[in-house]
């Protein structure tokens, strides 16, 4: 035995000397290599740098500027008086406006809020906290820049406020580009994504139709909140830039609470697929609990800022990062690696729906009135050849994001405005990424060429090919779309807005449809018994009431729903009230028909059964009752206005 141990011993005496032989002889064939210079690396880098960020922000300058020619040319808006431009404001964004005007005349900016907080001369018999209601925080920050940059004597209110807006719009586009080329590494990505994003315009924004809405100032932000996400959940990331992320990912959130009264259903989402992200170890975990964390004090911040508003408290996403952190203090003290802990990957899965479920209703009945440990992460750089796209967290946090924003977009059209922008990023990302293509060609087992020399040849050619096909096709429609004068001009809406200034008193009350009426209290100030609202139970019920005008009622009927808002003025719209629509049941008064039980539906064939006519209509023929009850002073081919008479005498 101790000759064999002396004879090791030796042996590894001699390798030992061997290496150290050996060592010199390869630091002096290293040292012959011809060493760059750091400037040499840095250089390349800053200008690529440099270069994409200047992409980035011109595209984002450019498609503002794009909006702004669009919107000048399809209303002729700075060669119309204030009434016709206010009239471009539609339905619920003739509210927001009117309230930013409000703001704007109010003797102080104190003044102002206490009456928007305080609004008794919007509703008929109604005051309401129109900042929490309609969340008005846009109008707010709006007014604010606009008092104290000294813009009064520069531009309009109006023009300040939708160049606001288009400016936002520029954000958005930028953060999808910074999304798509953070993803890639190519800001040619960003360039497509971009270029996606203006053609399919249609789909992925509603600001041709909706300047003011809610989603126009608040998905900018939300984008930023990804793009700033991206970042941080990247493996290879260095501590200050990790650190710049993280404090964007917060300021983004919190503004994005505080703007669009929704904001935290889709940050539910955006959690969901986080917690997917934790459960298969694709990132690290205190990363998650961070974002949890930032969306905790977010909705803490909503709440304080929305006047308590209680649709926060039972909020999904308060379930979800509530019941997450509690499930992570029930691994805490669990170790790595062990079989239990691999098995508490579905129980954790388990553990956290379950109780996100639980306290979802159990705070909805009050106000009735993550992941297993994942051992250690992925390497730090995931070389090209590798093929491993999968595993970088960013990538796949943006699979699951872009998936469940289209299954919802599938269920509600409305939602397309939400996932056809990420589509065009991840697109981009996809035919601009070299490691996308080298995973591709890994799953085919390509040979024949050197897979990681194609890969980067396609990554940049597929993309320049593209770009050319649609500078090709879609540029010249894009400037045909911007030398275009188009026409917008409402003779009938201008008419009854100006009969309504001059001859209405101070004191009358209108009903009628909630678009409308919404149009009304921005261009005459006048107060109305309905807006388009809904996220309220009373507004609901009185517009449900107010639109029965279209209905199959009687005229004392009506006369007592108008009766009961204080109502002294009635408008019929021709429009609704005899509307053609393509699909039938889908009209206005099918569907107070069909609420009504006025009509029934049997095997394609429809049936009617009420003893009175269409309201709208019999009241156009200026007979009894109906003349007994109103009273008809003013019409053009739009518009029939009536007073509502005020001595009545009901007879059961």
């Amino acid at each position: 035995m101790e000759e064999e141990a002396a004879d090791l011993r030796q042996r590894k005496k001699q390798n030992y000397t061997e290496n150290e032989e050996m060592a010199p002889e390869e630091s002096h064939e290293e040292s012959k290599k011809p060493k760059k210079s750091p400037r040499y690396a840095i250089i390349p880098r800053f200008a690529k740098l440099f270069f994409g960020c200047l992409a980035a922000v011109i595209s984002g300058m450019m498609y503002a500027m794009y909006l702004s020619t669009y919107h000048e040319h399809k209303f002729w808006f700075s060669g119309r008086p204030e009434l016709e431009r206010e009239i471009t404001f539609q339905g619920d964004s003739a509210i927001y406006y009117s309230f930013y005007k409000e703001l704007l005349n109010a003797p102080s900016f104190k003044r102002g809020i206490y009456q928007l907080t305080h609004d008794n001369r919007s509703l008929s018999l109604k005051t309401m906290n129109a900042v929490r209601q309609m969340t008005l925080y846009p109008e707010l920050i709006a007014s604010i820049l606009y008092q104290a940059s000294g813009s009064e004597e520069v531009i309009e209110p109006v023009y300040f406020y939708i160049s606001i807006v288009f400016g936002l719009q520029g954000i958005y586009v930028t953060a999808l580009f910074v999304t798509s080329w953070l993803m890639s590494g190519t800001w040619l990505a960003g360039m497509l994504t971009v270029a996606w994003f203006i053609i399919n315009r249609a789909d992925t924004t509603r600001i041709d139709y909706s300047i003011p809405s809610r989603e126009n100032w608040a998905l900018p932000y939300f984008a930023c909140q990804v793009a700033a996400l991206t970042g941080y959940l990247k493996h290879n990331i260095n501590s200050s830039a990790e650190r710049f992320c993280y404090l964007l990912v917060s300021a983004s959130t919190y503004t994005f609470m505080i703007m669009w009264e929704y904001s935290h259903y889709l940050l539910f989402i955006q959690a969901a697929c986080l917690l997917l992200l934790d459960i298969l170890t694709l990132a690290q975990t205190e990363k998650i609990h961070e974002v949890y964390k930032i969306y905790l004090f977010s909705l803490f911040l909503g709440y304080v800022l929305q006047f308590e508003n209680p649709a926060l408290l039972v909020s999904p996403l308060l379930s979800l990062v509530a019941a997450a952190l509690l499930a992570k203090c029930l691994q805490m003290n669990l170790k790595k690696g062990t079989l239990f802990s691999r098995m508490l990957k579905v129980i954790y899965f388990y553990l956290v729906c379950t109780m996100t479920i639980t306290l979802n209703l159990v705070v909805k009945a009050i106000f009735r009135r993550m992941r297993c440990q994942s051992g250690e992460p992925a390497n730090e750089k995931t070389t090209l050849e590798c093929g491993r796209i999968g595993e970088r967290p960013e990538v796949v946090y943006h699979v699951f994001h872009t998936i469940s924003l289209g299954l919802l977009a599938m269920m509600m059209e409305g939602m397309k405005y939400l996932w056809t922008p990420y589509v065009c990023m991840l697109a981009a990302f996809g035919v601009c990424s070299p490691e996308l293509w080298m995973t591709l060609f890994k799953w085919l087992r390509l040979k024949a060429v050197h897979p990681v020399l194609l890969a980067l040849i396609l990554s940049m050619a597929v993309p320049t090919i593209i770009g050319f096909s649609l500078w090709k096709e879609f540029f010249p429609r894009l400037m045909a779309e911007l030398s275009e004068l188009q026409e917008f001009y409402d003779p009938d809406t201008v008419g009854l807005m100006t009969w309504i200034k001059r001859q209405a008193p101070v004191a009358a009350v209108f009903a009628g449809s909630p678009q409308l009426m919404g149009v009304i209290k921005l261009c005459t100030g006048w107060m109305v018994t309905n807006l388009p609202l809904y996220n309220d139970e009373d507004l609901q019920k009185r517009n449900e009431n107010i639109f029965q005008i279209y209905s199959k009622r009687s005229a004392e009927d009506i006369y007592k729903v108008l009766a009961s808002y204080k109502a002294t003025y009635l408008i019929i719209e021709d429009s609704i009230c005899n509307e053609v629509g393509p699909v039938r049941g889908c009209r206005v008064k099918d569907l107070l028909d069909i609420a009504n039980g006025h009509v029934y539906y049997e095997e394609n064939d429809s049936y009617g059964y009420s003893k009175y006519g269409r309201f709208c209509q019999e009241i156009k023929m200026n007979y009894s009752p109906y003349v007994n009850y109103f009273t008809r002073v003013y019409w053009n081919r739009s518009y029939f206005v009536y007073k509502i008479n005020t001595v009545i005498s009901f007879q059961s």
